[in-house]
């Protein structure tokens, strides 16, 4: 993505020796000069997590988990950020899982092997929850745990030679951790025929199931990814959260009680300063107080 340094205000989640705080985590030796994780904000509220293992596609191992943990953590309470972008540097968005990784998991014991998905899962969480909209830019290839990472994202933008795969069983294992997130996005038939083949498919699939809403080509990624930035910035920050909080509740409540639900949902939003500001501002036909001028 275009990232001029002016526009840069930190970088961090680095893989060298850590200092104290929760955004300090160690990375493979291999590599010590780079951060794992690189978290450049830009003009306009626009937070870009970019996974930053190229040499292994991104790959997942503990500590990129961590990181990608504590960043959605630290942005969905920055009242700075207006929305996040997520992607990976290099040639892949990211591989699924590392091979280092895989291979320490085979010495695990039943209850070590719950803790490390239970952390993993608390990460697609923190994804999936986070107030502000997450733009999945995806380019290269999402696998596994990678797709994974595609269904906890709002909108997701993919270059078209993309490839997809819920590959787990190909490996002998299930696609556990990212069920409940995957199948809120492309529901049970395509995950019927998707996990239990492990097949990988193509950015055009991807986009009819429901995984991608956006394929175009790569040299076209950046800008249908800004033209979405620019897109909620002319929506409500409280109004953006409140809605995705509100889609994740009423996909929890039986149908009966989401009358209530909904009724008090608008009810309260209307009241905000935030809703009286917009309701006033399409009256009176002037932008909002949260639209750049």
């Amino acid at each position: 993505m275009r990232l001029p340094s002016s526009d840069i205000r930190c970088v961090f989640i680095s893989s060298t020796r850590p200092k104290a705080g929760p955004l300090s985590l160690l990375a493979n030796a291999s590599e010590v000069s780079e951060p794992i994780l690189r978290v450049d904000h830009r003009g306009g509220g626009i937070a870009v997590l970019s996974l930053n293992r190229p040499a292994v596609r991104n790959a997942f191992d503990a500590a990129l988990i961590g990181a990608l943990t504590a960043a959605f953590a630290e942005l969905s309470a920055d009242h700075g950020v207006r929305a996040v972008v997520l992607t990976g540097t290099g040639n892949t968005f990211c591989g699924g899982a590392d091979v280092n990784w895989m291979r320490a998991a085979l010495e695990l014991s039943a209850a070590d092997n719950v803790r490390d998905a239970e952390r993993m899962s608390m990460m697609f969480r923190a994804i999936d929850r986070c107030p502000k909209p997450v733009i999945g830019r995806i380019s290269g290839a999402a696998l596994g745990g990678g797709a994974g990472l595609a269904a906890v994202c709002d909108v997701v933008v993919a270059s078209s030679e993309t490839v997809f795969g819920f590959t787990e069983t190909k490996l002998g294992i299930i696609p556990a951790v990212i069920a409940p997130f995957v199948l809120a996005k492309i529901g049970v038939s395509a995950a019927r025929a998707l996990f239990l083949s492990g097949e990988r498919f193509d950015a055009e699939r991807a986009q009819r199931i429901g995984l991608v809403h956006h394929v175009v080509p790569l040299d076209e990624l950046d800008a249908r990814v800004e033209a979405l930035e620019i897109e909620f910035a002319t929506a409500g920050p409280g109004a953006i959260a409140a809605a995705k909080a509100l889609i994740a509740e009423v996909r929890e409540t039986a149908y009966d009680k989401t009358l209530a639900l909904t009724a008090q949902a608008i009810a309260a939003q209307r009241t905000t300063p935030e809703g009286q500001e917009g309701l006033r501002a399409f009256l009176e036909r002037r932008p909002a107080s949260w639209v750049a001028k």
